[in-house]
């Protein structure tokens, strides 16, 4: 979806669109990385501040209270305050029957022209998380975490069925179009790569619309992969969207016993992966 300066307004049409969801037979509802305001990681403002909340807190209280009532699991990607000074891009999941299950903090935390996200998000410290819902034993990681093939690994070691990723990720309009698709296919062809490793299903949920008045259009394509990466759904570059798609989890364990690439790990030789880089000498 696409999002405005209101945080209350935001909080609402996401509420909204977990009624249209639920309606078209959703279980789990996966929404859009810090849904509940603009993507203000443009520029480093302490302004900036004062959007974060503790989790649990208001909008995990609101949307609880949804969960239950539609007897859905909502993921939900919030700016967390910790405490004065600590602050974290974090996802909050609540189950069917509305109950809290716990937090993820993102990871990776990216650095770029107008993904200032440093200036605001200390590093995750609660590791890698897997969530038992009603439904499915699910991953969640988040937006940056998309690029990096060891978070999805040891997500997916942990038990996850689907690995979730919400997302604020687009093009600075002033880019060429030649560069805008490059970029989208990179991102979506790293995550499906996780999909295949793993043999699991990936959903990717990004937001939609311009902001920084006009100088950045989120590219949308929110989709689902199948356990061996082939797009089940892509959404559309630009227009809002609810989609529901039904996902056979026992695929995984035909993809993997065909493809036994968990079998064939050779886990006694991957100790330099903990390195920065591997010298010479």
């Amino acid at each position: 979806m696409s999002c405005t300066k209101d945080p209350g307004e935001n909080l609402a049409k996401a509420i909204t669109k977990i009624r249209e969801a639920a309606a078209k037979g959703a279980q789990i509802v996966c929404l859009q990385e810090l849904f509940t305001s603009l993507y203000f990681c443009d520029v480093e403002d302490y302004q900036n501040f004062k959007l974060a909340e503790s989790i649990p807190g208001p909008s995990t209280d609101a949307l609880k209270v949804v969960a239950k009532e539609l007897g859905v699991v909502i993921i939900a990607s919030l700016f967390e305050k910790r405490t004065e000074g600590i602050y974290h891009n974090t996802t909050a999941v609540l189950d069917a029957d509305g109950a809290y299950l716990g937090k993820y903090r993102k990871m990776h935390i990216p650095d770029d022209p107008a993904y200032y996200e440093k200036f605001y998000f200390t590093p995750g410290d609660l590791g890698y998380k897997v969530f038992k819902t009603r439904f499915a034993t699910i991953g969640v990681l988040i937006c940056w975490d998309q690029w990096y093939p060891e978070a999805a690994r040891i997500t997916a070691l942990m038990g996850a069925e689907i690995l979730f990723y919400p997302t604020a990720i687009g093009w600075a309009t002033s880019q060429d179009e030649e560069t805008n698709t490059e970029q989208y296919n990179a991102w979506q062809t790293i995550q499906r790569s996780h999909a295949v490793a793993n043999g699991v299903h990936v959903v990717s949920v990004n937001r939609v619309g311009f902001e920084q008045d006009g100088a950045m259009k989120f590219w949308g394509g929110s989709f689902f992969s199948n356990p061996f990466g082939s797009i089940l759904y892509q959404a559309s570059a630009d227009q809002e969207e609810v989609k529901v798609l039904s996902l056979d989890l026992s695929k995984t364990d035909r993809y993997r016993t065909h493809w036994p690439f968990l079998r064939d790990r050779r886990i006694d030789s991957y100790q330099p992966i903990t390195k920065r880089y591997i010298d010479e000498d």
